[in-house]
């Protein structure tokens, strides 16, 4: 759904055709891809370059992370590292919409224990499950129960489980109204959706950085939402959901064409 934003975005900007490359798969092919120079930009998350790609300790300050990301990229693959687009997809404690409780605190305080539901990989990380309940104390009934991430939220909304633990764009948080937990101890570190950029490509192409920064600080996380439910729960087109999209963000604040 990102990729399909950008890829109008630049081709409305500098009237030129972009070439979509959006099935390739994780983190680490896309980055692959990048260097090699098969393609010249992919989005990432702050949280994934530092920890999977620079294999370096979870930063939890967002702006050290981006200095760190900035300086390492430049260094390490020639490439930029473009400001936020406004999103973050952090680890997202989700529970049923009429719960009373707002905060990871507070849930730590709730006399019954937790029903938790996570992805596999959750249980693992070195952000994930033993730090959270380290950090606030959170009882469980028993050990999580780990469930394929696209049953998560129908676990949940079941009665099968209390709480799951998910990502903060999941489009099924919009739908199904349900409510993020403030993580208010801030445990989980940033994941801020930006762009990585190919240095050469930069260079070639004039207009391309003013055009990427268009972008910077345009899409909140309950957009990202909004939009992945519209794919993924209402089937449509990405690019329908990308252009309708476009044409409110141009609407409010209409960037000067980067051509």
């Amino acid at each position: 759904m990102l990729g399909e934003v950008v890829a109008q975005h630049l081709e409305n900007r500098l009237h030129a055709r972009v070439e979509r490359s959006l099935g390739l798969g994780g983190t680490f092919v896309a980055q692959q891809a990048l260097v090699a120079g098969s393609i010249d930009l992919y989005p990432e998350y702050t949280g994934t370059a530092i920890t999977a790609v620079l294999k370096l300790p979870p930063e939890r300050d967002a702006g050290k992370a981006l200095r760190i990301l900035a300086s390492e990229y430049k260094r390490r693959f020639g490439a930029d590292w473009m400001p936020p687009l406004g999103f973050n997809n952090s680890f997202a404690m989700v529970v049923r919409g009429d719960a009373q409780e707002r905060t990871l605190s507070e849930a730590a305080r709730r006399p019954q224990a937790w029903r938790l539901a996570v992805g596999y990989e959750f249980v693992k990380r070195p952000d994930g499950l033993k730090g959270l309940l380290a950090t606030y104390g959170l009882r469980l009934d028993g050990g999580p129960r780990d469930m394929d991430l696209g049953l998560l939220y129908q676990a949940l909304e079941r009665g099968a489980v209390d709480m799951a633990a998910g990502s903060a764009t999941d489009g099924l948080i919009h739908a199904m109204h349900l409510k993020v937990l403030e993580d208010d101890r801030h445990y989980f570190p940033p994941y801020e959706a930006a762009l990585v950029v190919r240095g050469d490509t930069l260079a070639r192409n004039p207009g391309l950085r003013t055009a990427l920064a268009e972008l910077s600080g345009s899409i909140s996380t309950e957009q990202m939402r909004r939009m992945n439910y519209q794919v993924d729960g209402q089937h449509r087109r990405a690019a329908e959901v990308a252009r309708d999209f476009l044409r409110s963000l141009y609407g409010a604040r209409t960037p000067t064409s980067s051509r």
